[in-house]
């Protein structure tokens, strides 16, 4: 029978442990940008592909086999879960890429401080996190990025409304997706996502609050933005 030693014992819960903290840094990014991988996702992944990679270890002790055999099957596992994140939205639109990235790199960190290579899993993490919050805003910033936003406005009918809206995208060649009418006793409120850039975005919203033909226009935020 294998002797499970105090040392051992701590050395390896310790190491599940700093696979929880760093995968759940990256998930609270995740979580933060209402992504469906968020907090818990990133982290059961990262203290997943951890367990895997000592399991590989000491059953390999156990059994005299091939130490790398359970671990080398955590890429196609991820890469299995990663797919089902990603989504073909409409058109050219695929939402989810990052996510499905980052899932990947995740197990990558947890095998990292399953196999003791904790500088390697704590840079890999500070550098993870530096590009989907530094690069994401400078993608933003120079206006590279297609993004989906939401809006939502208020007239008198739902076609007037409609009419008004498609009137100002007209000239950005913008299209209403997933168009939503909810009829009050008052008035119709029209809820509808537009695809495009950052200063088109900015435009669309300007020439909604400039109108005169709404009672009321407000931006609901990027939609599964990445």
């Amino acid at each position: 029978m294998f002797p499970i030693t105090v040392t051992w014992l701590a050395g390896d819960m310790g190491k599940l442990l700093l696979a929880a903290f760093l995968g759940g840094l990256i998930g609270l990014e995740r979580e933060s940008k209402h992504r469906p991988a968020g907090l818990r996702t990133n982290l059961f992944i990262c203290v997943g592909a951890a367990m895997f990679t000592l399991l590989s270890d000491q059953l390999a002790v156990i059994h005299i086999g091939d130490h790398t055999r359970i671990a080398a099957q955590i890429i196609p596992g991820i890469g299995f879960i990663g797919a089902g994140s990603i989504i073909h939205a409409r058109g050219d639109l695929v939402t989810g890429i990052t996510s499905a990235a980052t899932l990947f790199v995740v197990a990558s960190v947890g095998m990292a401080v399953g196999g003791g290579l904790y500088m390697i899993a704590i840079f890999a993490t500070v550098l993870i996190l530096g590009v989907l919050l530094l690069l994401g805003f400078f993608e933003r910033f120079t206006n590279l990025k297609i993004m989906v936003y939401g809006y939502e406005v208020t007239g008198g009918s739902a076609e007037e409304a409609t009419a008004h809206v498609n009137e100002i995208l007209e000239p950005l060649h913008f299209i209403m997706h997933n168009v939503q009418i909810a009829p009050t006793p008052s008035h119709v409120r029209v809820h509808f996502e537009c695809e495009g850039t950052r200063k088109k975005q900015e435009r669309v919203l300007r020439g909604l609050r400039e109108s005169k033909a709404f009672e009321s226009v407000a931006a609901l935020g990027p939609v599964q933005a990445e």
